[in-house]
């Protein structure tokens, strides 16, 4: 039997490698994908082998990340419950793939996860398992063991498996941002410690100084950065950190998870959030108010498919053809300032703006026929007049 494991190189996953030897007496094969996590592939892959991996995989899949899955979040301002941008949820279904891309490869009978039974990471890779391949067998230790962080750490130290920092949180990274959860920040009332952050500056520490962007979208898609065209891995990792050196990018929230729980989630995701708001800024800009009022509904959809694992759910490609419809003409420049936690809009700019100067100035060059108004306000007021005559009658 071979069993392909989604391997990250830290402790659960790790112990993992022995658990899958010893109680399904399988060959263990690790992927490993560099997702901007800026991790030692060559040291995993190493740490692995040593374990009893009889193969190991490190797949550099940054660009197919950006393209594939972070841009189309991007064109549906994704954030689950309006505050977590899915950083997370995001890497998911593009690790499954490539699980079954690396089982059909090396012809294993099964590929495993690290996951809980009370997460939602559990959801998203086997739904994208199964939707890619239903015949391979999905196994997953830590759900089967019942595994705590004591009992991990047991049995590393009864096996000689390398434990590593013993941090009492739990820290997931990729380019899209970086989620800590557990431990102390289990008590929803209790301020996040400094040491919880690894990419943000505290606002009140982030210079006195703001700075100025510029972003320039194509199509939905950022493309350019401060005037200079620029790599999609390139510019999210510039973001992330000009926008940590300003404290930009920290959430603090109670999220309810796809299990039907309520967790106490913090994240880091400085790109994340300046490029949401700047894209939903030059959306403002060009598509007219019903599509906009209307998109936000398919935006929070599709945040959500994603969060609960249906990266593959045919309503999934549905919302994605009338998106991509809607970005056909949002190609622009957005400029930001960002200063002690805040990105704020300071100017747009698009070849496709819907903002006509002659409407909407107060100015001289006003051109709008004012006396349209009277007729206007009758006309979209009449049922609530009829009403409320009928209301006074009665």
């Amino acid at each position: 039997m071979k069993t392909v494991l989604a391997y990250s190189g830290g402790l659960d996953t790790s112990i993992c490698i022995k658990w899958l030897q010893e109680n399904y007496n399988t060959d263990v094969i690790t992927l490993t994908l560099e997702l901007g996590q800026q991790v030692d592939l060559k040291g995993i892959e190493e740490k692995a082998k040593k374990l009893g991996a009889i193969k190991t995989y490190s797949i550099d899949a940054r660009e197919e990340f950006v393209d594939n899955y972070l841009n189309p979040a991007i064109k549906a301002n994704a954030l689950y419950e309006g505050k977590y941008p899915i950083s997370t949820a995001l890497s998911r279904p593009l690790i499954g793939k490539w699980l079954v891309e690396i089982a059909g490869r090396e012809k294993a009978d099964a590929v495993a996860h690290g996951s809980t039974g009370k997460g939602n990471d559990q959801v998203r890779f086997e739904l994208a398992v199964r939707a890619l391949n239903s015949k391979l067998r999905i196994i997953a230790p830590a759900r089967e063991w019942d595994l705590t962080r004591d009992r991990a750490i047991r049995y590393a130290e009864q096996h000689g498996i390398p434990i590593g920092s013993k941090s009492q949180y739990s820290i997931d990274e990729n380019l899209w941002g970086r989620s800590i959860e557990a431990g102390p920040l289990e008590d929803p009332m209790k301020k996040p410690e400094e040491e919880v952050f690894g990419w943000t500056n505290a606002p009140e520490k982030a210079p006195d100084k703001p700075d100025k962007i510029e972003i320039e979208f194509n199509k939905g898609i950022p493309v350019g950065l401060n005037k200079g065209k620029i790599g999609g891995v390139e510019l999210i990792q510039g973001l992330n950190e000009i926008g940590g050196r300003h404290g930009i990018g920290r959430i603090d929230m109670i999220e309810d998870r796809l299990v039907g729980i309520k967790s106490r989630e913090i994240y880091e995701c400085p790109a994340a959030i300046i490029l949401l708001e700047a894209h939903r800024e030059l959306e403002r800009l060009i598509l007219t108010r019903e599509e906009n009022l209307f998109k936000e509904n398919i935006d929070r959809k599709w945040a959500q498919l994603v969060y609960f694992g249906q990266w593959y759910e045919p309503l999934k490609d549905d919302l994605d053809a009338f998106i991509d419809k809607t970005q056909e003409g949002v190609t622009g420049k957005v400029v930001m300032e960002l200063y002690k936690g805040n990105a704020r809009v300071i100017g747009r700019s698009s070849p496709n703006s819907l903002y006509d100067l002659g409407l909407a100035t107060y100015d001289k060059g006003d051109k709008f026929d004012h006396k349209l108004a009277e007729g206007f306000i009758r006309l979209w007021g009449l049922p609530s007049e009829i009403a409320g005559r009928r209301k006074r009658k009665e």
